[in-house]
């Protein structure tokens, strides 16, 4: 007898008959992959796994719904921590999510150290075995105390071995090796995701266990598998860097116990990863000095204020349509700006190419940033230098006038905490700031004022600190 099968579509879980080059539920295209069909059951609530049992399953007036004082467990890392609001919430689920090599595996053995002091851990791999486990364990001085490792990808086995243990904590590496005898179709399909994803949510909200999945990551950057399982887990954090640097980011994009907005910075090291305290510092670290296109901004990062270098590099173009190019700073964000500085002040942008870098791999997403992106691009194009203890501040408008941003103060004593001695803001945002010693504050009503604030440079050569 011939096996029936399906297509079901990676992101969304839409199941079809037959191959579609279009989702037709979320409008995505060649996410179509064939599985075998499942076989429905006799009882199929016997199998799938809820978050209560039917017996508790009923319906609650609101004013008898208990308030929970949610139990936090400190990772050890003081930057995790951060994200996640401050800490692992017992019973909930993180997804961890990053590019292959980038350091995911070393992260959750240093976690898996920490909480071992005083939890128990499981540490459940799919791709590597014991021997390789302890190797990296080795080389991180990892202690091993309390820690449990299963090198298994069997679903069934693996819950009746978390049964034995009793663990606090359960890190599952990663949820697309994982399979059940109960889904007919392989490791890493949709169904499969879905099924053993939820099977371990249901053992984390039954028994309180803190649950970390580790989750691949797609060529366009997405987490592999249904987009359904980002909205299963109670968080979804992104691992970030550049394998050719040293630093890595850590951002929250989905947190129910905390701020999305908080970031955490490390640095890898031959003994795994070192939290960076003051990130600032190390995005300033061998800024140039006296080089035109080069402008100092504050941004914020949750409640973090960082001082960002935003480098931009205005050449006369020889085609037709002159080339543009933003790294960390948003492309319509860029041509916007651009078309205020060529509107208002006359320069001719349409005839050279433009390019912006934000340094050390951050992405800046705020308004707060377009005042310094305006001065590195007018300072690029008249080869003039911005002064090396300025920071701008401030949102641009379509008339060019400069609009007030928030947190103008945790910014600015950012900003004077780091040595800068100058400071551009709005306007309106300046009385807010008239306490603040050891840097002095130019108030601009709009982008023309700041064109004063150039200056030749005093050689031909840049410096470097």
């Amino acid at each position: 007898m011939k096996q029936k099968t399906t297509f079901v579509c990676s992101e969304c879980g839409y199941s079809s008959p037959k191959w579609l080059g279009k989702c037709p539920s979320c409008g995505a295209w060649n996410t179509f992959e064939e599985e075998e069909a499942s076989v429905p059951e006799q009882n199929p609530a016997v199998r799938r796994p809820s978050l209560v049992s039917a017996a508790d399953a009923k319906a609650v007036p609101y004013d008898e719904l208990d308030m929970p004082d949610y139990m936090r467990l400190g990772t050890g890392l003081g930057e995790l921590d951060r994200v996640l609001g401050g800490g692992l919430v017992v019973g909930s689920v993180v997804l961890l999510a990053g590019e292959p090599g980038i350091g995911k595996s070393t992260l959750l053995m240093q976690i898996s150290d920490r909480l071992g002091s005083n939890r128990k851990v499981l540490y459940i791999s799919g791709e590597e075995s014991g021997g390789q486990l302890r190797l990296r364990a080795e080389r991180l001085s990892v202690r091993g105390k309390n820690l449990s490792v299963l090198t298994d990808t069997h679903l069934e086995h693996i819950l009746s071995e978390m049964d034995k243990v009793s663990p606090d904590v359960v890190i599952v590496d990663s949820i697309q090796t994982m399979y059940s005898d109960k889904v007919n179709s392989a490791p890493g399909s949709v169904t499969q995701i879905k099924e053993t994803a939820m099977a371990f949510i249901s053992r984390a909200k039954s028994f309180g266990i803190s649950v970390i999945l580790v989750g691949h990551v797609n060529k366009e950057g997405g987490i592999a598998g249904p987009k359904v399982l980002e909205h299963m887990v109670d968080s979804v954090v992104y691992f970030e860097g550049d394998r050719q640097q040293s630093y890595r980011i850590i951002r929250a994009i989905k947190n129910r116990y905390g701020s999305t907005n908080e970031i955490g910075v490390f640095e890898m090291t031959d003994t795994g990863l070192e939290e960076i305290a003051n990130p600032s510092e190390m995005l300033l670290e061998g800024r140039p000095k006296n080089v035109s296109g080069n402008c100092a901004v504050c941004i914020m990062e949750g409640t973090r204020p960082l001082i960002a270098e935003i480098q931009a590099l205005i050449t006369p173009t020889v085609f037709p349509a002159p080339k543009r190019a933003s790294n960390g700073i948003d492309y319509n964000r860029l041509s916007l700006i651009l078309a205020v500085l060529e509107k208002r002040l006359g320069q001719r942008f349409s005839a050279h190419d433009v390019y912006l870098n934000v340094i050390g791999g951050l992405h800046i997403d705020e308004p707060a940033s377009d005042i310094a992106v305006a001065m590195a691009a007018m300072s690029s194009l008249s080869d003039r230098v911005i002064p090396d203890d300025l920071v701008a501040i401030g949102e641009l408008g379509l008339a060019g006038e400069c609009r007030a941003v928030s947190n103008i103060e945790q910014r600015v004593r950012e900003a004077a905490r780091l040595g800068f001695r100058r400071a551009v803001v709005p306007y309106r945002n300046a009385p807010k700031c008239k306490d603040i010693k050891d840097i002095e504050l130019i108030p601009v009503r709009s982008i023309f004022e700041t064109i004063r604030l150039l200056r030749e440079p005093e050689n031909a050569s840049a410096s470097f600190s």
